[in-house]
Protein backbone atom coordinates (compact mmCIF):
# COMPACT_ATOMS: atom_id res chain seq x y z
CA UNK A 1 0.00 0.00 0.00
CA UNK A 2 1.16 3.54 -0.70
CA UNK A 3 -0.05 6.79 1.16
CA UNK A 4 0.06 10.07 0.31
CA UNK A 5 -1.13 12.99 2.83
CA UNK A 6 -1.76 16.54 1.58
CA UNK A 7 -2.23 18.87 4.57
CA UNK A 8 -3.50 22.16 4.03
CA UNK A 9 -2.78 24.98 6.71
CA UNK A 10 -5.50 27.70 6.79
CA UNK A 11 -8.21 25.86 5.09
CA UNK A 12 -10.96 25.22 7.22
CA UNK A 13 -13.89 22.78 6.73
CA UNK A 14 -17.08 25.08 6.70
CA UNK A 15 -14.71 27.73 3.84
CA UNK A 16 -15.30 24.38 1.56
CA UNK A 17 -18.77 25.61 0.34
CA UNK A 18 -20.17 29.13 2.28
CA UNK A 19 -17.46 31.26 3.00
CA UNK A 20 -19.42 34.32 4.78
CA UNK A 21 -22.07 35.31 1.92
CA UNK A 22 -19.57 33.60 -0.56
CA UNK A 23 -20.06 30.12 -2.35
CA UNK A 24 -16.93 28.94 -2.87
CA UNK A 25 -17.10 26.72 -6.05
CA UNK A 26 -14.49 23.45 -5.23
CA UNK A 27 -15.85 20.79 -8.01
CA UNK A 28 -12.23 18.99 -7.72
CA UNK A 29 -12.59 18.95 -3.86
CA UNK A 30 -16.01 18.00 -4.34
CA UNK A 31 -15.68 14.87 -6.66
CA UNK A 32 -12.88 13.60 -3.83
CA UNK A 33 -15.44 13.88 -1.33
CA UNK A 34 -17.91 11.56 -3.00
CA UNK A 35 -15.04 9.21 -3.46
CA UNK A 36 -13.95 9.21 -0.07
CA UNK A 37 -14.94 8.99 3.48
CA UNK A 38 -15.59 12.06 5.00
CA UNK A 39 -15.05 13.16 8.73
CA UNK A 40 -17.31 16.41 9.51
CA UNK A 41 -15.94 17.08 13.45
CA UNK A 42 -12.10 17.12 13.35
CA UNK A 43 -10.72 19.57 15.92
CA UNK A 44 -7.00 19.85 15.67
CA UNK A 45 -5.60 20.28 19.14
CA UNK A 46 -3.66 22.90 18.78
CA UNK A 47 -2.82 25.78 16.47
CA UNK A 48 1.09 25.61 17.26
CA UNK A 49 2.28 23.85 14.29
CA UNK A 50 5.76 22.67 15.88
CA UNK A 51 3.51 20.51 18.21
CA UNK A 52 0.88 19.98 16.11
CA UNK A 53 2.94 17.91 14.36
CA UNK A 54 3.88 15.59 17.12
CA UNK A 55 0.25 14.41 17.19
CA UNK A 56 0.29 13.61 13.46
CA UNK A 57 4.00 12.05 13.63
CA UNK A 58 4.25 10.67 17.41
CA UNK A 59 0.35 10.29 18.08
CA UNK A 60 1.27 12.34 21.23
CA UNK A 61 -1.60 15.13 22.04
CA UNK A 62 -0.64 18.63 22.26
CA UNK A 63 -0.98 18.90 26.17
CA UNK A 64 2.42 16.21 26.55
CA UNK A 65 4.04 17.32 23.14
CA UNK A 66 6.06 19.96 24.91
CA UNK A 67 9.06 18.14 23.36
CA UNK A 68 9.27 16.09 19.72
CA UNK A 69 11.56 13.39 22.23
CA UNK A 70 10.97 9.88 22.64
CA UNK A 71 8.62 7.53 20.91
CA UNK A 72 8.31 5.86 17.28
CA UNK A 73 7.15 7.88 14.32
CA UNK A 74 4.99 7.57 11.72
CA UNK A 75 7.82 7.67 9.13
CA UNK A 76 10.52 6.19 11.33
CA UNK A 77 7.90 2.66 12.25
CA UNK A 78 6.84 2.78 8.26
CA UNK A 79 10.74 3.58 7.31
CA UNK A 80 11.48 0.13 9.48
CA UNK A 81 9.23 -1.87 7.01
CA UNK A 82 10.47 -0.94 3.80
CA UNK A 83 7.80 1.74 3.12
CA UNK A 84 9.63 4.97 1.58
CA UNK A 85 8.96 8.17 3.24
CA UNK A 86 9.39 12.00 1.91
CA UNK A 87 8.06 14.81 3.29
CA UNK A 88 7.46 18.32 0.90
CA UNK A 89 6.64 21.42 2.48
CA UNK A 90 6.98 25.16 1.91
CA UNK A 91 7.13 25.43 5.62
CA UNK A 92 10.11 26.47 6.95
CA UNK A 93 8.84 25.04 11.12
CA UNK A 94 8.41 21.75 9.53
CA UNK A 95 11.31 21.10 7.67
CA UNK A 96 13.36 22.62 10.50
CA UNK A 97 11.44 20.24 13.12
CA UNK A 98 13.09 17.61 14.97
CA UNK A 99 11.19 15.11 13.58
CA UNK A 100 11.69 16.31 9.62
CA UNK A 101 14.68 14.09 9.88
CA UNK A 102 12.78 10.58 10.58
CA UNK A 103 11.95 10.99 7.10
CA UNK A 104 14.12 9.28 3.68
CA UNK A 105 13.82 12.85 2.12
CA UNK A 106 12.53 16.06 2.75
CA UNK A 107 12.09 18.56 -0.09
CA UNK A 108 12.30 22.74 0.95
CA UNK A 109 10.15 24.48 -1.06
CA UNK A 110 11.43 27.68 -1.40
CA UNK A 111 9.07 30.84 -0.05
CA UNK A 112 7.03 32.51 -2.92
CA UNK A 113 9.18 34.45 -5.70
CA UNK A 114 6.81 37.51 -5.39
CA UNK A 115 4.58 39.89 -2.90
CA UNK A 116 2.73 40.38 -5.96
CA UNK A 117 -0.75 38.60 -7.32
CA UNK A 118 -0.07 35.80 -10.72
CA UNK A 119 -1.13 37.82 -13.85
CA UNK A 120 -4.84 36.81 -15.06
CA UNK A 121 -4.63 33.75 -16.66
CA UNK A 122 -1.56 32.36 -15.69
CA UNK A 123 -2.29 30.54 -12.58
CA UNK A 124 0.42 28.67 -13.03
CA UNK A 125 2.86 31.23 -11.85
CA UNK A 126 1.40 31.07 -8.13
CA UNK A 127 3.01 29.88 -5.18
CA UNK A 128 0.20 26.97 -4.77
CA UNK A 129 0.94 25.71 -8.31
CA UNK A 130 4.93 25.44 -7.80
CA UNK A 131 4.00 23.68 -5.11
CA UNK A 132 1.78 21.18 -6.54
CA UNK A 133 4.14 20.62 -9.39
CA UNK A 134 7.01 19.55 -7.21
CA UNK A 135 4.16 17.09 -5.36
CA UNK A 136 3.41 15.61 -8.68
CA UNK A 137 7.71 15.30 -9.62
CA UNK A 138 7.68 13.89 -6.33
CA UNK A 139 4.80 11.38 -6.76
CA UNK A 140 6.32 10.07 -10.60
CA UNK A 141 9.58 9.45 -8.88
CA UNK A 142 8.95 7.45 -6.03
CA UNK A 143 9.66 3.75 -5.23
CA UNK A 144 7.08 2.38 -3.92
CA UNK A 145 5.63 1.42 -1.43
CA UNK A 146 5.51 5.11 -0.23
CA UNK A 147 3.91 8.01 2.22
CA UNK A 148 4.30 10.73 0.30
CA UNK A 149 3.73 13.73 3.29
CA UNK A 150 3.16 16.99 1.73
CA UNK A 151 2.14 20.49 4.24
CA UNK A 152 1.30 23.58 2.20
CA UNK A 153 1.03 26.49 4.06
CA UNK A 154 0.46 28.72 1.37
CA UNK A 155 -2.67 29.78 1.75
CA UNK A 156 -1.65 31.40 4.94
CA UNK A 157 1.57 32.72 3.30
CA UNK A 158 0.26 34.92 0.04
CA UNK A 159 -2.59 35.18 -1.93
CA UNK A 160 -1.50 35.08 -5.16
CA UNK A 161 -4.03 33.87 -6.87
CA UNK A 162 -5.16 35.97 -10.13
CA UNK A 163 -7.10 38.77 -9.74
CA UNK A 164 -9.85 37.19 -11.98
CA UNK A 165 -10.24 34.11 -9.04
CA UNK A 166 -11.27 36.67 -6.54
CA UNK A 167 -13.16 38.75 -9.10
CA UNK A 168 -15.49 35.74 -9.88
CA UNK A 169 -16.87 36.54 -6.53
CA UNK A 170 -17.56 39.81 -6.86
CA UNK A 171 -21.06 41.21 -7.37
CA UNK A 172 -22.29 44.40 -8.92
CA UNK A 173 -22.84 46.62 -5.64
CA UNK A 174 -19.64 44.82 -3.72
CA UNK A 175 -16.58 47.24 -3.80
CA UNK A 176 -13.87 46.03 -6.06
CA UNK A 177 -11.66 43.48 -4.85
CA UNK A 178 -7.93 44.49 -3.96
CA UNK A 179 -5.22 43.64 -6.10
CA UNK A 180 -3.10 42.97 -2.95
CA UNK A 181 -1.27 39.33 -2.29
CA UNK A 182 -0.91 40.36 1.35
CA UNK A 183 -2.39 38.04 4.13
CA UNK A 184 -4.34 40.41 6.88
CA UNK A 185 -3.51 39.60 10.12
CA UNK A 186 -5.24 41.84 12.22
CA UNK A 187 -8.16 42.31 15.16
CA UNK A 188 -11.02 44.36 13.69
CA UNK A 189 -12.66 47.15 15.90
CA UNK A 190 -16.17 46.26 17.46
CA UNK A 191 -17.99 48.99 14.56
CA UNK A 192 -15.74 47.97 11.51
CA UNK A 193 -16.61 48.05 8.11
CA UNK A 194 -18.63 44.92 6.96
CA UNK A 195 -17.78 45.65 3.53
CA UNK A 196 -14.06 45.16 4.59
CA UNK A 197 -14.56 41.50 5.93
CA UNK A 198 -16.15 40.74 2.35
CA UNK A 199 -13.91 41.64 0.35
CA UNK A 200 -11.12 39.50 1.95
CA UNK A 201 -13.81 37.03 1.89
CA UNK A 202 -14.22 37.21 -1.74
CA UNK A 203 -9.85 37.38 -1.62
CA UNK A 204 -9.97 33.88 0.44
CA UNK A 205 -12.54 32.60 -1.99
CA UNK A 206 -10.40 33.27 -4.92
CA UNK A 207 -7.24 31.52 -2.96
CA UNK A 208 -9.45 28.41 -2.72
CA UNK A 209 -10.72 28.25 -5.82
CA UNK A 210 -6.49 28.10 -6.64
CA UNK A 211 -6.42 25.47 -4.34
CA UNK A 212 -9.10 23.66 -5.90
CA UNK A 213 -7.86 24.08 -9.10
CA UNK A 214 -4.55 22.35 -8.44
CA UNK A 215 -6.12 20.05 -6.43
CA UNK A 216 -7.82 18.83 -9.61
CA UNK A 217 -4.19 18.83 -11.98
CA UNK A 218 -2.90 16.91 -8.89
CA UNK A 219 -6.00 13.99 -8.66
CA UNK A 220 -5.57 13.53 -12.77
CA UNK A 221 -1.44 12.93 -12.26
CA UNK A 222 -2.25 10.89 -9.42
CA UNK A 223 -5.26 8.58 -11.72
CA UNK A 224 -2.73 8.10 -14.29
CA UNK A 225 -0.06 6.81 -11.95
CA UNK A 226 0.58 3.12 -11.93
CA UNK A 227 0.34 2.91 -8.04
CA UNK A 228 -3.13 5.24 -8.40
CA UNK A 229 -4.90 1.89 -7.50
CA UNK A 230 -3.06 0.82 -4.56
CA UNK A 231 -2.62 4.24 -2.52
CA UNK A 232 -4.42 5.68 0.66
CA UNK A 233 -5.29 9.92 -0.18
CA UNK A 234 -5.48 11.51 3.05
CA UNK A 235 -6.22 15.42 2.68
CA UNK A 236 -6.96 17.39 6.05
CA UNK A 237 -6.19 20.62 7.02
CA UNK A 238 -3.46 21.88 9.51
CA UNK A 239 -5.75 25.13 11.24
CA UNK A 240 -8.37 27.04 9.49
CA UNK A 241 -8.13 30.67 8.61
CA UNK A 242 -10.73 33.26 10.82
CA UNK A 243 -12.47 35.77 8.70
CA UNK A 244 -14.01 38.16 10.91
CA UNK A 245 -16.50 35.42 12.66
CA UNK A 246 -15.14 36.73 16.44
CA UNK A 247 -13.13 39.97 14.84
CA UNK A 248 -9.95 38.15 14.05
CA UNK A 249 -8.99 38.25 10.61
CA UNK A 250 -6.22 35.90 10.20
CA UNK A 251 -4.36 34.04 12.90
CA UNK A 252 -4.07 37.08 15.14
CA UNK A 253 -4.20 35.82 19.49
CA UNK A 254 -4.53 31.73 17.73
CA UNK A 255 -8.27 32.22 19.86
CA UNK A 256 -9.85 28.60 19.91
CA UNK A 257 -13.06 29.30 18.22
CA UNK A 258 -14.11 27.00 15.33
CA UNK A 259 -12.67 28.88 12.06
CA UNK A 260 -9.66 28.43 14.07
CA UNK A 261 -9.87 24.96 14.80
CA UNK A 262 -11.92 23.11 12.68
CA UNK A 263 -10.54 21.24 9.62
CA UNK A 264 -11.98 19.22 7.03
CA UNK A 265 -10.38 15.64 6.91
CA UNK A 266 -10.89 13.24 3.97
CA UNK A 267 -10.08 9.47 3.18
CA UNK A 268 -9.99 8.61 -0.42
CA UNK A 269 -9.19 4.58 0.12
CA UNK A 270 -7.96 1.65 -2.47
CA UNK A 271 -10.82 0.06 -4.08
CA UNK A 272 -13.12 3.00 -2.80
CA UNK A 273 -13.29 1.67 0.95
CA UNK A 274 -16.26 3.60 2.61
CA UNK A 275 -16.82 5.97 -0.85
CA UNK A 276 -19.45 8.56 0.08
CA UNK A 277 -19.15 7.69 3.62
CA UNK A 278 -19.79 10.51 6.21
CA UNK A 279 -19.01 10.44 10.44
CA UNK A 280 -20.19 13.21 12.90
CA UNK A 281 -17.37 10.92 15.48
CA UNK A 282 -15.09 13.57 17.08
CA UNK A 283 -11.45 13.04 15.26
CA UNK A 284 -8.15 14.78 16.55
CA UNK A 285 -4.70 14.87 14.83
CA UNK A 286 -3.12 11.60 16.53
CA UNK A 287 -5.99 9.84 14.98
CA UNK A 288 -4.32 10.18 11.37
CA UNK A 289 -0.99 8.61 12.79
CA UNK A 290 -2.91 5.43 14.08
CA UNK A 291 -5.23 4.91 11.20
CA UNK A 292 -2.02 4.83 8.95
CA UNK A 293 -0.06 2.48 10.99
CA UNK A 294 -3.08 0.67 11.04
CA UNK A 295 -3.82 0.72 7.53
CA UNK A 296 -0.70 -0.71 6.92
CA UNK A 297 -1.05 -3.81 9.32
CA UNK A 298 1.23 -1.85 12.28
CA UNK A 299 -1.60 -1.08 14.66
CA UNK A 300 0.31 -2.74 17.76
CA UNK A 301 3.46 -1.15 16.66
CA UNK A 302 3.37 2.49 19.03
CA UNK A 303 0.74 3.31 21.98
CA UNK A 304 -1.40 6.80 22.17
CA UNK A 305 -2.98 7.45 25.40
CA UNK A 306 -5.36 9.51 23.40
CA UNK A 307 -4.90 7.93 19.31
CA UNK A 308 -7.70 6.02 18.08
CA UNK A 309 -7.99 4.42 14.48
CA UNK A 310 -10.54 5.58 11.95
CA UNK A 311 -10.99 2.11 10.27
CA UNK A 312 -14.11 0.94 12.16
CA UNK A 313 -15.72 3.99 10.92
CA UNK A 314 -14.71 3.31 7.31
CA UNK A 315 -15.58 -0.09 7.26
CA UNK A 316 -18.62 0.31 9.22
CA UNK A 317 -17.70 -1.69 12.14
CA UNK A 318 -18.74 -1.30 15.19
CA UNK A 319 -16.64 1.45 16.89
CA UNK A 320 -16.59 3.28 20.37
CA UNK A 321 -17.28 6.61 20.08
CA UNK A 322 -14.85 9.51 21.90
CA UNK A 323 -16.93 11.79 23.95
CA UNK A 324 -14.69 14.66 24.18
CA UNK A 325 -12.09 16.54 22.96
CA UNK A 326 -9.42 18.80 24.31
CA UNK A 327 -7.79 22.22 22.26
CA UNK A 328 -4.69 23.69 23.52
CA UNK A 329 -3.97 26.96 22.83
CA UNK A 330 -1.66 30.00 23.54
CA UNK A 331 -0.95 31.17 27.12
CA UNK A 332 -3.88 29.93 29.27
CA UNK A 333 -6.21 28.78 26.41
CA UNK A 334 -7.95 25.51 26.47
CA UNK A 335 -11.20 24.61 24.82
CA UNK A 336 -13.30 21.21 25.41
CA UNK A 337 -15.89 19.69 22.17
CA UNK A 338 -18.20 16.99 22.99
CA UNK A 339 -21.09 15.63 20.40
CA UNK A 340 -23.49 18.32 22.52
CA UNK A 341 -21.41 21.28 23.52
CA UNK A 342 -18.32 23.49 22.67
CA UNK A 343 -16.59 25.60 25.46
CA UNK A 344 -13.75 27.81 25.30
CA UNK A 345 -12.23 28.75 28.50
CA UNK A 346 -9.42 32.29 28.04
CA UNK A 347 -9.91 34.91 30.60
CA UNK A 348 -13.56 34.01 30.71
CA UNK A 349 -15.62 30.54 29.38
CA UNK A 350 -17.66 30.83 26.32
CA UNK A 351 -20.63 28.35 25.42
CA UNK A 352 -21.78 27.22 22.42
CA UNK A 353 -24.27 24.66 21.56
CA UNK A 354 -23.13 21.63 19.06
CA UNK A 355 -23.08 21.03 16.17
CA UNK A 356 -26.02 23.53 15.30
CA UNK A 357 -24.17 26.77 16.38
CA UNK A 358 -21.49 25.86 13.38
CA UNK A 359 -19.81 29.39 13.47
CA UNK A 360 -20.21 29.91 17.32
CA UNK A 361 -22.37 33.11 17.35
CA UNK A 362 -24.76 32.31 20.23
CA UNK A 363 -22.25 32.41 23.29
CA UNK A 364 -24.92 30.37 26.14
CA UNK A 365 -21.82 30.13 29.08
CA UNK A 366 -24.76 32.71 31.72
CA UNK A 367 -27.76 30.74 30.82
CA UNK A 368 -25.98 27.36 31.25
CA UNK A 369 -23.85 27.94 34.19
CA UNK A 370 -24.03 24.20 35.83
CA UNK A 371 -22.64 22.95 31.83
CA UNK A 372 -20.04 25.18 32.09
CA UNK A 373 -18.65 23.86 35.28
CA UNK A 374 -19.10 20.48 34.39
CA UNK A 375 -17.21 21.05 31.17
CA UNK A 376 -14.38 22.60 32.82
CA UNK A 377 -14.02 19.69 35.40
CA UNK A 378 -14.22 17.51 32.79
CA UNK A 379 -11.54 19.16 30.88
CA UNK A 380 -9.19 19.19 34.20
CA UNK A 381 -10.01 15.87 34.82
CA UNK A 382 -9.25 14.52 31.00
CA UNK A 383 -5.80 16.79 30.77
CA UNK A 384 -4.88 14.71 33.99
CA UNK A 385 -5.37 11.61 32.28
CA UNK A 386 -3.69 12.03 29.02
CA UNK A 387 -0.35 13.14 31.09
CA UNK A 388 -0.70 10.37 33.05
CA UNK A 389 -1.20 8.08 29.94
CA UNK A 390 -4.28 6.98 31.19
CA UNK A 391 -6.85 8.72 29.04
CA UNK A 392 -8.46 5.54 28.31
CA UNK A 393 -10.19 5.19 32.02
CA UNK A 394 -11.63 8.38 32.45
CA UNK A 395 -15.53 8.06 33.04
CA UNK A 396 -18.06 8.62 30.30
CA UNK A 397 -19.05 12.25 30.45
CA UNK A 398 -23.22 12.93 31.67
CA UNK A 399 -25.86 12.42 28.94
CA UNK A 400 -25.99 16.10 29.70
CA UNK A 401 -22.72 16.66 28.33
CA UNK A 402 -23.36 14.39 25.72
CA UNK A 403 -27.01 14.89 23.99
CA UNK A 404 -27.52 18.60 25.71
CA UNK A 405 -30.29 20.30 27.57
CA UNK A 406 -33.82 19.27 26.61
Amino acid sequence: MNAICLVIDRLHAGYLGACGNTWIETPAFDRLAAESFVFDQTLVDTPRLETLYCSYWLGRHAIVSRSAEGGPTLPGLLRDVGVNTTLVTDERLLWEHPLAVEFDDVAAIDPPLRAGMAPDGRFEQTHLARCFVEIIDRLQGARRPLLLWCHLGSLGTTWDAPWEFRHRYWLEGDPLPSRSADVPDRLLAEDHDPDEVLGFSQAYAGQVSLWDTCLGGFLQALEEHPAAQETLLVLTGARGFPLGEHRRLGPCDEALYAELVQVPLVLRFPERLGAAGRSQALVEPADLWATLLDAWGLAGAARSPTAATLLPWVRQQAATPRDRLLIVGPGAQRAIRTPAWYLRMAQGSELFVKPDDRWEVNNVAVRCLEVVECLEDAATQYAQAIRAGVAADVPPLSRVLLEGLE
